[in-house]
This record gives C-alpha cells, sequence and structure tokens, in this order.
C-alpha cells in the first residue's frame, strides 16, 4: 500500500481502502478443479477458497500452477505469523507481493545484514521528487515476511500492483470503505480495531485467514471496482498469467484481503457466464490497461519510522498502534507480562517510582478486565487501563509518556550501503559518520560549542541542510549568550529523505549544493533577504558564496534608496561581524558602515506622514537598527535621534520610542520626566498620549516602578482623562501594560496601591518613600565594596 507525500502529508493513494482489510486464503489460477501434483506424489492442493475458478484458462503446454492468495491486513502481527506459516507450509516457487513491479531489482536488498525494518520502498519523478509515493515495511508487516520467507527459502519474489510509472501519472480515486469496520459492526463490536485484535492478532493462526477471506467477500459482493482500484487489480490479474505462462507451479501472493476476491473468484463460474463474481478476461484487462499515462520514476529503500507507521500520521493503511502490534509479533510468549514490565522500566528512568509488585498487581487487573469485557487476551485498551490506574497512580502524564515510546515507538529503520542513492544522500550519509550525527527518530537536544572542531563541523551541516530545504535541525535559544554556543532540536523524519532528493539538482555534495542554492536564492532577493542570506552563508561556511551575496548587497544597496529596506537589512550583517574568528569569517565593516550612514541621512524624512501601522514597523525597524549601531559603536546613530528628538511632528509612538532609546543611552537632553509630562499633558489628544506612553514603554516596565516621578506622571494622566477618553485609549493601554511581564505588573501595581507614585509628585517630594535605609544598608556595603569606590552613602 503506497503513501503518497503531499504537502507534507503521508495519505493512501487509494484512500487507504487496504488499511482495513481482512485476510484470507483462495485457490486456483487454472479453471482446474483438482490441486497439481509435486514431485513427491503429495497432494498440494491449496486449504481454502475451492482450488476452481481463476482469471483465465490453463495456458496450452504449460502445468496447471496451484495459486495461493493470502489476503492480509497491512501491518498485521496476526497476519504476519499466519503468512509465514502459510508459506512454510505451501512451500510456493513464486511469491508476489502487493507493490510496485520497478521494486523488483531492489528486492534481494531485504537479505542484507544492513536492512533493519521499518523500512519504506520510494518512488519518485525525477526532476519532479515531490511527486513521490512510499510502500513501508515493518517487521511485523505481512509483505516483509513473505520477502523474508523467500530470502530464507531462495524463492523468487516480485512485486505485483500497478507499477508506480502509472501510479504516479494518475489521478487517485479512493474507495470510500472500511471494511474492518463493516466486519466489526456485523459482529457486534463499537470498536474496528477491538474487533480485529480480538479475531486475528491475539490468535495469529493461519486458518483465520479462511474465515476473514470469506467476510471480505461478503463484505465486497456487488463492489464494482473503477478507476485506479480496477487498474490496480487489472495489472495483478496480468502479472499471474504471465508467471503462468512462465511454468512456476505453486504461486503465492501476499495482498491487501480487499483484493482477494478480484483474484480468486469463490466458485467455479462457466465460461460464459456473466456477473459480478466473474473475473474479467485477459481481453478485457489489457483494455483497462491499455493507454495508461506514464512517468519516468527511479526507486530506491529509505528507512522508516514507527511513528509515521500509524494510522494517525495520514498514513491511509496505517495501524493504531505500531509499537504494540511490533510486540504481539516479536513476544507472542507472555506479551502482556513482558509489556508492563518494559513500561515499568521506562517509568523508572523519568525516576518514577514503580515496584515489581506493582507489575503484577497491573498483570493482574490487565487480565480481569480482558475476562470482564469478553476478550480472549489483554489487549492495548486493558494494558493501557492497567499502566494507568496501578503504574501511573491516575496520572495521565506517565501515560502519555508510555504512549508516545512504547505504544507508538521510537524505531527508525535503516538500509544497507548498498541500497541506491542520490550523489547527495551518499554525501550526507558519510558526512553523518564523520561528524558521529546519528539520526535518531525522536527529537533530541544537543549544545554545540563551536570552539571545538567536531561541534563547529556538525554546525555547519546543519545549517548547510536547512539552506537546502532538509530540516534536519531546529535552532533553540542557547543556553549561553556567547556566539560560540549553538543548541538544536534534532530529528530524523522519513520524508527528509525526498527533501534530499529535490536538493540534489543543486549539488552531488552538501556544501556544493548548499553553495548553489544560496547563488540562486541571492538572485531575486531584496536587500533584507539578502543580507539575512549573508548570516545563513557565514553560519554554514559557505567561502564561495559568500562573496557573490556581499557583491549583491553592494549592487542593491547603491541603488535603493529606501531607508527602511536599508534598516531591515543592517542587523543581520552586524550580527554576522560578531561570529569573527569562531567561524573563521572577515569582517564586514566596510558594507555595514556605508549602510549606517545611509540610514542615519535618511531617516530623519522617512518619519514623516505615517500611519499607525507604519509608525509601528518603522519601531521594530529602529529597535533593530539601535542593537546594531550599540554594537558598531553608535555615537552617529545617537547624535541622529537626538536631533529628531527636537521635531514635535514625530508620530507619538516613535516620539515615545525615541526618548527611552536615548534615556537609557544616557544621551537625552533634557530631563525624562518633562519629556512625559509634556507628551501627556492635556494640550495632547489622549489618544497620541497613549502612542507616546507605548513607545516609550515598550523597552519594559520596571523603569515606572525604580523611577517614582514617571509613575507619577503617568498616574496623573491616567487619573485625569475624561471617561469617554480613558474608553478610547483603553485598548492602548491594555496593549501596553500586558505586554509587561506579569512580575512588574505586580511591582507596578503595588507601586500605585502603596501611594508612593503621589507622594513623589513634586520636585522635592518624598522620592524614597517607603524605604528603610536601615534594612538597606547592608545591601549599600555590599555593592559598594563590590564597585571599588565609594558612592556617597546612596546608589
Amino acid at each position: 500500500m503506497p503513501a503518497e507525500l503531499a504537502g507534507g502529508a503521508l495519505t493512501g493513494p487509494d484512500g487507504g481502502s487496504d488499511g482495513g482489510q481482512g485476510g484470507g486464503v483462495g485457490g486456483g489460477l487454472s479453471g482446474g478443479r483438482g490441486g497439481s501434483r509435486r514431485g513427491d506424489g503429495r497432494d498440494d492442493r491449496s486449504r481454502a477458497g475451492g482450488g476452481e475458478g481463476g482469471p483465465e484458462a490453463p495456458v496450452p503446454g504449460l502445468p496447471v500452477p496451484r495459486l495461493s492468495v493470502l489476503g492480509v491486513r497491512h501491518h498485521g502481527p496476526g497476519s504476519a505469523r499466519a503468512v509465514r506459516d502459510e508459506l512454510d507450509r505451501i512451500r510456493p516457487d513464486l511469491v508476489l507481493v502487493e507493490g510496485p513491479p520497478e521494486a523488483d531489482g531492489l528486492v534481494a536488498l531485504a537479505a542484507d545484514p544492513g536492512m533493519r525494518p521499518p523500512v519504506a520502498l520510494l518512488a519518485y519523478v525525477p526532476g519532479e521528487p515531490s511527486r513521490a509515493a512510499f510502500w513501508p515495511f515493518a517487521e511485523f508487516s505481512p509483505e516483509w515476511q513473505a520477502i523474508a520467507y523467500a530470502a530464507r527459502a531462495g524463492v523468487e519474489v516480485r512485486f505485483c500492483d500497478l507499477p508506480a510509472a502509472h501510479s504516479l501519472a494518475l489521478d487517485a480515486d479512493p474507495v470510500r470503505r472500511d471494511p474492518i469496520g463493516e466486519l466489526a459492526r456485523a459482529a457486534g463490536y463499537d470498536d474496528p480495531e477491538r474487533w480485529w485484535e480480538d479475531l486475528v492478532e491475539h490468535r495469529g493462526e493461519a486458518r483465520t485467514l479462511d474465515v476473514v477471506a470469506e467476510a471480505m467477500r461478503a463484505v465486497r459482493e456487488g463492489h464494482v471496482a473503477e478507476g485506479v482500484e480496477a487498474r490496480r487489480e487489472a495489472y495483478m490479474r496480468r502479472t499471474l498469467r504471465k508467471a503462468a505462462r512462465e511454468g512456476f507451479s505453486r504461486i503465492a501472493v501476499v495482498c491487501g484481503a480487499w483484493h482477494l476476491p478480484a483474484l480468486t473468484p469463490p466458485a467455479p463460474t462457466p465460461p460464459a457466464a456473466d456477473g459480478p463474481d466473474r473475473l474479467p478476461s485477459a481481453a478485457e484487462d489489457e483494455r483497462l490497461l491499455r493507454g495508461l499515462p506514464k512517468v519516468r520514476v527511479e526507486m530506491t529503500w529509505v528507512p522508516w519510522t514507527h511513528g509515521r507507521l500509524a494510522a494517525g500520521a495520514g498514513y491511509g493503511a496505517g495501524v493504531a498502534a505500531p509499537g504494540w502490534y511490533e510486540h504481539l509479533f516479536t513476544v507472542p510468549d507472555r506479551p502482556v507480562e513482558r509489556w508492563l514490565a518494559g513500561a515499568a522500566a521506562i517509568l523508572r528512568e523519568e525516576d518514577l517510582p514503580v515496584s515489581s509488585a506493582d507489575v503484577i498487581e497491573a498483570v493482574r487487573l490487565a487480565e480481569s478486565l480482558a475476562t470482564l469485557r469478553g476478550r480472549p487476551l489483554a489487549g492495548l485498551p486493558e494494558v493501557t487501563d492497567a499502566v494507568r490506574a496501578v503504574l501511573c497512580g491516575g496520572d495521565e502524564l506517565p501515560v502519555e509518556l508510555v504512549q508516545r515510546r512504547m505504544v507508538v515507538g521510537e524505531r527508525l529503520g535503516r538500509v544497507p550501503d548498498a541500497t541506491p542513492m542520490v550523489p547527495l544522500r551518499r554525501d550526507l550519509r558519510d558526512e553523518q559518520r564523520r561528524l558521529r550525527m546519528k539520526p535518531e527518530v525522536m527529537a533530541g537536544e544537543h549544545d554545540l560549542d563551536l570552539r571545538r572542531p567536531l561541534d563547529l563541523g556538525r554546525s555547519r551541516l546543519l545549517h548547510r541542510l536547512a539552506l537546502l530545504g532538509v530540516p534536519w535541525g531546529t535552532p533553540r535559544r542557547a543556553r549561553s549568550k556567547g556566539t560560540f554556543k549553538e543548541s538544536w532540536s534534532l530529528e530524523w523524519r522519513p520524508e527528509l529523505d525526498v527533501a534530499l532528493i529535490e536538493a540534489a539538482v543543486w549539488g552531488i555534495t552538501v556544501e556544493a549544493a548548499a553553495t548553489a542554492r544560496v547563488r540562486d536564492l541571492a538572485g531575486g532577493a531584496g536587500l533584507p533577504e539578502l543580507a539575512a542570506l549573508v548570516e545563513r552563508c557565514l553560519l554554514a561556511h559557505l567561502p564561495d558564496a559568500l562573496p557573490y551575496v556581499l557583491g549583491r548587497i553592494e549592487d542593491r544597496a547603491a541603488l535603493d534608496g529606501e531607508v527602511r529596506h536599508l534598516m531591515g537589512a543592517l542587523p543581520a550583517l552586524v550580527r554576522a561581524r560578531r561570529y569573527g574568528d569562531v567561524r573563521g569569517t572577515e569582517g564586514l565593516t566596510g558594507v555595514t558602515e556605508s549602510m549606517l550612514a545611509r540610514i542615519c541621512a535618511g531617516l530623519s524624512p522617512a518619519l514623516t506622514g505615517l500611519d499607525e501601522d507604519a509608525a509601528h514597523e518603522m519601531a521594530a525597524l529602529m529597535d533593530g537598527v539601535h542593537t546594531a549601531a550599540a554594537l558598531m559603536g553608535g555615537g552617529r546613530w545617537l547624535a541622529t535621534l537626538a536631533g529628531i528628538a527636537r521635531r514635535d511632528d514625530l508620530p507619538g509612538l516613535l516620539d515615545g520610542r525615541i526618548v527611552r532609546i536615548l534615556f537609557d543611552a544616557e544621551a537625552l537632553e533634557d530631563d525624562v520626566a518633562a519629556r512625559m509630562a509634556r507628551s501627556m499633558s492635556s494640550g495632547n489628544p489622549p489618544a497620541r498620549s497613549a502612542a507616546w506612553m507605548e513607545g516609550f514603554l515598550s523597552g519594559g516596565g520596571l523603569l515606572l516602578v525604580h523611577d517614582p516621578r514617571l509613575l507619577a506622571t503617568v498616574d496623573a494622566w491616567l487619573t485625569g482623562l475624561s471617561p469617554e477618553a480613558f474608553v478610547d485609549v483603553l485598548p492602548l493601554l491594555r496593549r501596553t501594560f500586558g505586554a509587561f511581564p506579569a512580575p512588574e505588573r505586580r511591582m507596578i501595581g503595588r507601586r500605585v496601591r502603596s501611594g508612593g507614585a503621589l507622594r513623589a509628585g513634586s520636585p522635592g517630594g518624598d522620592e524614597e518613600a517607603g524605604y528603610d535605609d536601615g534594612l538597606a544598608a547592608g545591601a549599600v556595603r555590599t555593592v559598594r565594596d563590590i564597585l571599588g569606590r565609594e558612592t556617597g552613602g546612596r546608589l
């Protein structure tokens, strides 16, 4: 069952109709009524499905083959055990598996010791890798067990589904039926997964395939295949006819049970009969397959994950609990006891107390629940209830941990070195080995010290992949404020293999591809985008791309007279200068100094006639330039702001922001309280005063706590507003004060309630009201000792 990649989601191309299939055994490729004789003289008649009827009459001159169609549920451990046992019993000389025949040349790699499921076949269109499809296999997939049997027995194995060259060229028309749901409801179950577990997964006997085969025939009775589904089944029948002509005597087909009735009719049918149970003739199938659209495809094996096998991940043929299903397949002896012991081990790793007695009690509870619910064996709901009640004490958080680690699972598959890969993927694999970066399915946190060559190489690789659209790592806020530290969250996802195929057009190595990608991005980028690209080039260490990007910046800066573009570009360029020798890069002093000079020259005219939205945008740009200018030595920038601060026609937001910047830099020419009082006087419209306050206080609210005069000015302005004006400015005030951290808001509230702001409202007022000099004396002495100088008794 393929899973197509579209828009970041994995969906079954036929709507997941196979996802809910049962299992069964059908017989009779030819029209013969009896089984063929094996060399040892024993009857090789198939156990179920009646050995009569078939897609075509015997081929003259060839022996009549015996056909066993093993209808399965994809990724079902009970089906996988039943298929394995049935193949050992019938010993076919050809195994056909539902899947794209273009992968026939890759199936031998399944026997390589380096292959470890879960893995998937990936088909993609060269030049259009977004048109891709996956065929996933887990160890508990019946198809994988069929392939493993063929490898052990030295039997030929082929894929028999519609070629990927056609399926990727066709528009999928999903079959909107849920066979498992229909069968479960008929059996009186409200949960299809529970019905399937009780019938198959907790038994896994080959004879259960017979029962489900008959049930599937009943569900499909009267159904007429159309579109892609009809073509898939026509191609499967064509493959069977071809195998018969080649002289194979015992053929086994492993496919979704939904397709079983289309390959083996339930009873012998006269050749001239017509009706829904008659299989199409070879001529009818050929007419259906004639003229199908076709594209050129390439195929390979890629690692897969249990998480991507889950139905919740968008995979149409997915299962609800791949980790639980793997456990049922690999631990047939005492699965409940071993599962609960594993859950206890996970909880102990998190320092949660779980004793052996707890595990024993959880097993008893799970088995008692199964008995009360009439189940043959405790299933996932019962063991989950036992984990919740006994091991976790009713706490849902540790239950979710067990769910994530065990029910879904963390396994990431592996493919052998001999697997065909695009050169870029092979280079990445070599880089991962050189840098000792093992792909992991679960997100892991990694702190990198860029002073170490190994960590520096890891950082460069992750940044290069990000440029290529392969987000293996997600940057996190570093714990250290130095530029020599980076923190990443790494998680390898199967769709990243498709992203690598898409990126392969840029080069055969990660560095060469990232360099080519940067040059392509720089071709049509604006000045701020180019500046950000410079920073990314430095982080990824792309010395061949950096000169080209810098040249583009110089060209753009010379022609771009828009001050906002220069302001948006400067911070990224200045941040790039900070890396210095840590990343082996030269400074960008000439470019940044020139840009800052042009910003200072053009800033004042750019602040005229701005509406509210434009003023907010400009305030954000000014903050970025201020931070950048401080790293460069901000004398010119502060002088420019001081000159602009004398204007009386600025928008309130920008006027307040400029005053705050100058005040924090101790470059304000007059008293800040006087400026605030002037801007918030009754002669100004309340909306402008509120905007001024928003601009001034956007740097944080602690200023109002530590400067009583400013708090008193704000308090006087607010209490002096008319009710109508207060309602008008309330949204601005809520936005301003709502941006303060909660502790700052509480401190401001306490200051207002204490009356300190009002007492400090005039010069000479009691600015120190509420402070105890005796209690503060010890702290004053300590600070004076730290500073190493006299403070005059005051701080």
